[in-house]
């Protein structure tokens, strides 16, 4: 017994062999076969995850201004269908602006001016920009919004954000986070005509958005601490604004 401890230690004991069971061949070829399974489920699955719509009961529209010309459509569309009271666009400085210039060079603008073409009345819709340009645009949006009801002393107690396609199950995450337990999110997501859904595999603006977005999506759900985000208001001060957002009546 002595010697069969001794054999089984190799440099002054620092080693030590002991039996274990391994997978077979048999063993292995069940694995791959299971983690195939489970990948070909999470592949067919996350477009529709992604893609959610869960509308809640309120007078409240919030359309992203950033969003495209099929999904400003489907704004409309919305809230002419709803008992929507007024209509909200969101977001911050376009792109290859370099930062806050005015107001009216934001996403919020755009989408405004976007749904008064395609027949929302002007006296319903209101702009409300984010002056940062950050790593997380959509809680920025969310916070100015947020921060506009709060210094217009508009209650809200609920929302539906209406964005496109895949965008839709991250900017339902983050407006609750800015919003708080106090306020129910909705969300409402206008399906992308350029793809189809169901093989969203074939179609490049189907890769790009549905794997963007998970990425993002994964970022925002385990990395993303609201605490570490720029506050609009720092913003602001940072950048003063030129045109300031009034209520309209």
């Amino acid at each position: 017994m002595h010697s069969s401890d001794q054999s089984s230690q190799k440099f002054w004991g620092l080693l030590k062999w002991k039996e274990r069971w391994g997978l077979s061949w048999r063993g292995w070829l069940l694995l791959t076969l299971l983690g195939l399974a489970s990948a070909s489920l999470l592949f067919v699955n996350v477009h529709p995850f992604l893609v959610v719509t869960h509308r809640v009961n309120t007078n409240t529209l919030v359309v992203e201004g950033w969003i495209q010309r099929y999904a400003i459509r489907g704004g409309a569309n919305e809230f002419n269908g709803g008992s929507y009271e007024r209509i909200f666009t969101t977001g911050g400085p376009e792109n290859g602006t370099g930062g806050y210039v005015n107001d009216y060079q934001t996403s919020a603008s755009v989408g405004a001016e976007a749904l008064k073409k395609v027949g929302v009345p002007e006296d319903v819709i209101q702009m409300v920009p984010s002056h940062v340009i950050g790593r997380e645009r959509t809680y920025s949006s969310a916070v100015a919004l947020r921060d506009w009801f709060h210094e217009h002393n508009v209650p809200v107690h609920s929302i539906n954000v209406l964005t496109e396609d895949a965008h839709a199950r991250r900017t339902r995450l983050l407006y609750q986070k800015a919003f708080g337990r106090n306020v129910v999110v909705g969300v409402i997501a206008i399906s992308n005509p350029d793809y189809d859904p169901t093989q969203w595999w074939r179609y490049s603006d189907g890769v790009r958005e549905v794997i963007g977005e998970s990425i993002a999506y994964i970022y925002a759900k385990f990395f993303f601490y609201p605490s570490a985000s720029p506050s609009n208001k720092e913003a602001a001060q940072a950048n003063p604004i030129q045109h300031p957002v009034n209520m309209q009546q």
